[in-house]
């Protein structure tokens, strides 16, 4: 049975060196933590907030994250994709999300505001009324992705092919357009 750790904040912590011990956690804080290449494996996260951590690398094999927050995080290079997909929900806010994985993942009404997002793994993942408020986008990969209602309008630098995603009533200003006609090699001003 796993230990069960409520209402606490961490901050500081290097969990880099030392594990963070297997756990439910709920409701708690981790601030200005270090979790770079940290092992995450099997733990439950559940209405908590990371906030200026670094988690990169981080191994989240079957890790449960219940209405995370990410806010000013650094998440480079982290496979989501490999997560306890049961009740998965996080808010990705001001966070580098550099070669992150969401692949196959069902991650609808996901909000990514403010997010560097480049070369990040969507392929097959259901994006259903996800928001990508100002995110950079670049060489971001969307591939049999679900995309239905999903908002784009203050995103940039994307390349999304309409007839190789489901786009259905997704959102885009007239500004970004061109990141629906990449594939074209059109010159549009």
């Amino acid at each position: 049975m796993e230990d069960l750790v409520l209402d606490t904040t961490f901050k500081g912590e290097n969990y880099a060196i030392t594990r963070l011990r297997k756990a439910e956690y709920e409701n708690c804080i981790f601030e200005n933590c270090n979790f770079s290449k940290a092992n995450l494996s099997n733990s439950t996260f559940s209405e908590c907030e990371f906030i200026d951590c670094d988690i990169s690398n981080a191994n989240l094999a079957e890790t449960t994250l219940k209405e995370t927050l990410f806010k000013d995080c650094k998440l480079l290079g982290v496979n989501f994709q490999y997560c306890n997909t049961f009740l998965l929900s996080f808010t990705f806010e001001n966070c580098n999300l550099n070669f992150a994985s969401f692949y196959q993942l069902k991650i609808k009404n996901t909000p990514f505001l403010r997010c560097k997002m480049h070369q990040v793994e969507f392929t097959k993942t259901d994006l259903s009324s996800a928001i990508f408020q100002e995110c950079d986008l670049n060489a971001a990969i969307f591939s049999a992705t679900i995309l239905q209602k999903t908002d784009f309008t203050t995103a940039i630098n994307f390349s999304i092919d309409p007839e190789a995603n489901a786009i259905k009533n997704a959102k885009f200003s007239k500004d970004n357009l061109s990141g629906l006609l990449t594939k074209y090699s059109i010159s549009i001003h």
